[in-house]
Parts: C-alpha cells; sequence; structure tokens
C-alpha cells in the first residue's frame, strides 16, 4: 500500500510540473511573438534573454519547489493569466508587454505554490519585474534635455560651435532636436535590468552590487548621448543618407551594442576581482 501511494503521489507531481511546464512555454512563445510583431527587435532580443534565464533558475530548483496551492490564489493567479492573454491579444501595446512577463509569472507561481510558495520564485520575479515595469512607471519621465545637455556640452568641449534650444542642438548649417525616443531612455532601462539579471545569475558582494546599477545607466546615457553628438555632425554636413543610417537605420542599435560589451567588461572585471579576493582568503594562512 505504501509503495503504491509513494507511486501515485509522484505520478500526480509529474503531472504538475508537466502542465505547469506547458502552461509557461505556451505563456513565453506567445509572450515573444506578440513581441517580435509589436514592440523593437532589441526587446525582442532582451525578453528571451529574460525568459532563458528564468527557466534556467526553475530547472535548476525544479526537485526542490514545493508545488502546492490552495483554491483562492489558484483562482487568482489563473484570473491573472486570463487577463493578461486576453488584453495581450485585444490590444498588444508595448507598454503591456513590458509588464506582462512579471505579471504572467506572478500569475503562474500563484498556480503552483500560492501565497506562500511566492517567496521560492523571488528571483525570478525580481527578473521578470526589471525586464520592463521600470520602464513602464517611469515613462512619464523626459530625459530628452538631459540628452540634449550632454551631447552639447560633448561638443563644445571638442571645439565644435553648438547652442542649446531647449532640447534642439543647433550648429551653423542643421540642427537636431532630441526628442524622448532619441533620448536614450529605454536603453537606460534596459542596461539596467541586464544588470539586475546579471546580480541574481552571478551574485557580487558588498557595495559591488550598488555600484553596478548606476554603471550600468551611466554606460546606456553616456552611449547614447554620443550617438547624438554623431548624428549632430552629420545634420550640420547635410550628409542625409549617413544621418538616416545612425539615427534610425542599422547603425542606431551599435550604440546600444557597445554600451551592453562595456557593461560586460566591467562586470566580467568585478567578478574577476570576486575570484581572486575567494582565491587569496583561502591561501591565507591561519594566524
Amino acid at each position: 500500500m505504501v509503495t503504491k501511494k509513494l507511486s501515485f503521489d509522484g505520478l500526480r507531481s509529474f503531472g504538475t510540473q508537466f502542465w505547469l511546464l506547458g502552461t509557461a512555454a505556451g505563456l513565453v512563445a506567445i509572450h515573444l511573438t506578440l513581441v517580435g510583431r509589436h514592440v523593437e527587435q532589441s526587446f525582442f532580443v532582451l525578453s528571451a534573454l529574460f525568459w532563458a534565464a528564468v527557466s534556467s533558475l526553475v530547472w535548476e530548483k525544479r526537485d526542490r519547489l514545493n508545488l502546492t496551492s490552495s483554491l483562492f490564489p489558484s483562482l487568482v493567479g489563473l484570473l491573472v493569466l486570463v487577463l493578461v492573454l486576453h488584453n495581450s491579444a485585444v490590444n498588444p501595446s508595448p507598454n503591456l508587454l513590458n509588464i506582462s512577463p512579471f505579471l504572467c509569472g506572478l500569475g503562474l507561481a500563484l498556480l503552483a505554490s500560492g501565497f506562500k510558495g511566492l517567496k521560492q520564485y523571488w528571483r525570478e520575479l525580481t527578473i521578470l519585474f526589471f525586464l520592463g515595469v521600470p520602464k513602464v512607471i517611469c515613462e512619464p519621465l523626459d530625459i530628452s534635455y538631459l540628452t540634449a545637455k550632454f551631447a552639447t556640452v560633448v561638443l563644445w568641449y571638442t571645439g565644435f560651435d553648438v547652442s542649446l534650444q531647449g532640447t534642439k542642438l543647433v550648429m551653423s548649417n542643421g540642427a537636431v532636436n532630441v526628442i524622448a525616443g532619441c533620448s536614450g531612455f529605454n536603453n537606460v532601462f534596459y542596461l539596467l535590468g541586464l544588470a539586475v539579471l546579471s546580480l541574481l545569475m552571478y551574485p557580487l558582494s558588498g557595495k559591488k552590487r550598488l555600484i553596478v546599477p548606476v554603471v550600468a545607466i551611466a554606460l546606456a546615457f553616456i552611449s547614447n548621448g554620443f550617438r547624438v553628438v554623431l548624428v549632430t555632425l552629420l545634420a550640420n554636413t547635410s550628409d542625409q543618407s549617413a544621418f538616416d543610417y545612425w539615427h534610425s537605420g542599422t547603425g542606431s542599435p551599435i550604440f546600444s551594442l557597445i554600451s551592453v560589451m562595456l557593461f560586460g567588461f566591467f562586470y566580467l572585471f568585478l567578478l574577476r576581482q570576486e575570484t581572486v579576493m575567494e582565491e587569496n582568503s583561502l591561501e591565507a594562512p591561519e594566524p
């Protein structure tokens, strides 16, 4: 009888895991499909990376998860998933697609483990939160003037005659108006999310954990500022083809890629420091 009970419990656990896995895979597929159709390519790549990281974290602890949920949290989780899927199908706006991964993760966690089990998924939910929720919350903020001011200072200190009129950089033969879409706002929050992802996947100790997000934000802002500098110079030379290439063409994401690469090198440097410190502490003789 004990053997049969254990076998039944094991089968039920396998069935629950299989059902949750299928639901999660479907949610990821739907989100990535909608993002690929309605949002810029950079967010699609970022979403795929974040979903892969979350999947990896859950898979690593799959045998330690408590997959028991009562009726009420299961209904709440199901309601969240239904509302997200319905609204995504009816009106797949960029803002909704930014926050839907977190909402789907929360709903799925409630279905799987209830309110008390949410703490099992704190890393996964934090990663999905920083994928897009902070950007949506801070959307009313406009950093166009800061970007324009930074580009003006760079141009002025490098010897160019430039003036700033609001958010417009004016030179002798051309001008560029820095609007919200060119301010680097999206890049700042994308790199912030990448910083949080890195900290949760490959943790650091001490003050380094506070430095990493600040550096990520600074790199994203500065790299985009130099892109504004470049397109301003191109506007001044009246080279329309080059201007289009760096402003809205295939050259535009290059500066974002540079900021990501610089952040990657910076984080690898911090990880290397952590490793060296650990090795030194192990090799140090006891007093």
